[in-house]
């Protein structure tokens, strides 16, 4: 049975009990936590779920890494798995919790993630929950992670929702008033690809609202967003809900409502359908005031039991006997360390990497976040039985041949580790360590309470975001301090974000960009470092030089803005990262496709050479610049990637299919059009740019198509 008619059968059982329910019971169902009704034989059900990097907030869980890690990997294969791991492990929690009737909050099957929002400035706090600054690449692993998480079977194996519709990328202090403007253009080739892949290629059940306005209207009571735009044009079908309190906003801070009841009638005349807040409380006011149709009502609370049905609630499904083992077991565990493995970033390395055992007697291990639990996890994470540390995988993986000392350094901002002490206090030590170490491992960056979202944070001169691109003074200089012992140093940077690297690179062989790695990442780390494992990350964000370059924060126009746009050069660019190999591509050529699934009627044959000894993953990438159009990029953008494996010298040959979105360009109306009929792709394992061509020692090749002129 096709997806169309699964939905079928679902609305048309959510239509018969919904019929039978009083309009107070259905306006009741418009809350996250709707109530029981008991007389129909409908249990509570709290819509609230979280699962951006494994299931979150309600106890024991796989916790993979952090969203723009997992970009970094550039492996929707992998993104895949990862959602069905985190559905698995949701069913596994909610068959054991509804056995006790337990049905609180951070325990249903309607799971608030993924993230799809551009990251379009680094200095916003929640941008480690997004997949980057580009969409292409946001849509591929969004795209991904839902199907993983749904299933493609009759009954949802569990709920996703892309989020935040739309135009949503800080800044976090203003968000509950803030008024994002933005191009029809701009809107239409960056900000609304990935929700528009979500939906039409992953069929994503649910559509979650931003907090501020764009172009004048709230995003929960949009109507150009959610009903021309989302349910018109795309054939969304399923359930939009509310951020949380957001609607609360549209009178209390946005002020284009004077009452509750407005605004409660504004969101659902619009199309939002669920309420996570209070604001609902107010519908049936509304309803009196005929402000609200029970017409409306009654449509919001059929989209919400289809979601239910579709999920097998009230019939059962194959999902019900998922025993509760199924949470973090082993095969989950060794997921995570992999994708953890494959989100690591080589930024640099002089030949110090991979470390070699046999060559070290002491290993010095210092940072603020070497032993930090924190730094493993990044925010909206689960707990995980097993948090190991980049300290304590070091330390696992030496065993007793290799003597581990360790130094906090720092503080992870304040200036001194202890109230008592004097400023700096861990200084000393961390000089004593490096001065009797062969090597040291240096952890640094920020976590959750640094970078983060408004009110979960404990960063509230920012609410959350940051201002400007520098570590925390104290760690500055402990960078400093260590450079002048001598010791080579080996920087860990574990961060969601793009952070200043200047001084690492002039005084240390080698950085390494971790992200927050997850509750494995320290196993990760320690394999990486010691040549177990290659490297294979890419960045899926800019690094830039300097924040002066870019426009205000405020400001949501692209122009200056990522690598599609921007005006400088990258310190690090987005789709750089090293390997301990060395992968060329040997040729490349234009070739003809038939009879593909995502309409791709062109692709690249790419003959690859891995010209080192050392066997390595890379992350193959197609950039196009469509060179008659005035409608394209300023800069060459990502139109394809995919993961190859060689060995020490092999050879190996494959087809990068181009998809149809590549020969397209969106004109000032926000229209996508054709982009012209000649195009320019650039195949390597970087972009084009001078600098990634610097960085990369290699150009990627150029083929260019011309199509026939009608």
């Amino acid at each position: 049975m096709d997806r169309e008619e699964v939905r079928k059968r679902a609305r048309e059982k959510a239509e018969e009990l919904v019929g039978k329910m009083t309009l107070e019971e259905k306006a009741g169902q418009l809350r996250y936590n709707a109530p029981p009704v008991k007389r129909l034989g409908i249990p509570a059900y709290n819509w609230w779920n979280e699962a951006l990097h494994g299931v979150a907030r309600a106890g024991q869980a796989t916790v993979f890494p952090q969203a723009i890690g997992m970009a970094a990997s550039f492996d929707t294969e992998l993104m895949e798995k990862v959602g069905d791991a985190v559905a698995t492990e949701g069913r596994a929690k909610y068959n054991a919790y509804t056995a006790m009737e337990d049905r609180d909050i951070y325990k249903g099957l309607t799971f608030w993630a993924p993230n799809v929002n551009i990251f379009r400035d680094p200095r916003w706090g929640r941008g480690h929950e997004t997949y980057g600054e580009d969409p292409y690449l946001t849509g591929r692993m969004g795209v991904a992670y839902v199907k993983g998480m749904q299933g493609d079977g009759e009954t949802m194996k569990a709920a996703a929702c892309a989020k935040h519709f739309a135009v949503h990328s800080g800044p976090e202090g203003l968000r509950h008033e803030f008024d994002a403007v933005v191009s029809k253009k701009d809107m239409g080739e960056t900000y609304l690809p990935a929700f528009e892949a979500l939906v039409k290629e992953a069929g994503v059940e649910a559509v979650m609202g931003a907090y501020n306005r764009t172009n004048g209207e709230p995003c929960c009571g949009s109507r150009t967003l959610i009903q021309e735009i989302l349910r018109g044009k795309w054939g969304f079908m399923g359930h939009v809900v509310s951020d949380c309190w957001a609607i609360r906003d549209f009178h209390e801070h946005h002020m284009v409502t004077s009452t509750p009841k407005e605004s409660a009638a504004m969101a659902i005349n619009a199309g939002c359908d669920l309420n996570c807040g209070v604001t609902y409380l107010h519908i049936l006011g509304a309803y009196e005031d005929g402000t609200v149709s029970e017409e409306t009502i009654t449509e919001a609370a059929v989209r919400l039991f289809t979601t239910r049905y579709l999920l097998g609630l009230f019939e059962g499904s194959e999902f019900d006997g998922i025993p509760y083992e199924k949470v973090e077991c082993r095969e989950h565990l060794m997921l995570a360390k992999k994708a953890a493995a494959e989100s690591f970033v080589l930024l640099k390395n002089d030949g110090i990497l991979p470390l070699k055992k046999e060559k070290i007697r002491t290993v010095g291990v210092i940072g603020p976040n070497a032993n930090s639990r924190a730094a493993l996890v990044g925010n909206y994470h689960g707990t995980a039985s097993d948090f190991v540390t980049v300290q304590e995988g070091l330390m696992r993986y030496l065993g007793e041949e290799v003597r581990v000392l360790t130094s906090a350094g720092c503080h992870l901002f304040r200036e001194k580790t202890e109230s008592l002490a004097l400023v700096h206090d861990r200084l000393a030590e961390a000089k004593i360590v490096a001065e009797n170490s062969d090597v040291v491992i240096l952890c640094l960056g920020l976590d959750e309470t640094l970078e983060g979202e408004e009110g979960d944070t404990g960063n509230s001169y920012a609410s959350g975001d940051k201002t400007d691109l520098s570590l925390p003074k104290s760690q500055e200089l402990l960078m400093e301090a260590l450079a002048e012992t001598g010791t080579p140093v080996v920087l860990c940077m574990m961060a969601g974000s793009d952070l200043d690297l200047s001084y690492a690179a002039r005084h240390f062989p080698a950085i390494l960009q971790v992200w927050y790695p997850g509750g494995q990442g320290g196993t990760a780390v320690a394999e990486t470092l010691f040549g177990d494992i290659s490297p294979s990350g890419k960045l899926p964000v800019t690094f830039y030089e300097t924040i002066e370059e870019l426009p205000e924060f405020t400001d949501y126009s692209m122009k200056g803005r990522t690598y599609r746009y921007m005006e400088g050069k990258a310190q690090y660019p987005f789709g750089y990262g090293l390997t301990y190999g060395k992968v060329s591509v040997e040729g490349a050529e234009i070739v003809k496709l038939e009879d593909r699934e995502n309409g791709s009627s062109y692709g690249v044959r790419v003959r690859m050479k891995n010209v080192g000894s050392t066997a390595v993953h890379e992350v193959l990438q197609a950039y196009v610049k469509k060179e008659e159009s005035v409608y394209d990029s300023l800069h060459p953008s990502l139109c394809a990637f995919t993961r190859v494996f060689l060995d020490g010298g092999a050879e190996k040959e494959t087809v990068l299919e181009i998809p149809r979105s590549a020969f397209t360009v969106v004109n000032e109306e926000g229209e996508r059009i054709p982009g012209g009929n000649r195009y320019r792709f650039y195949i390597g394992f970087s972009q084009p740019d001078e600098r990634s061509v610097e960085l990369m020692g290699q150009k990627p090749a150029e083929v260019i198509l011309e199509q026939d002129k009608e």
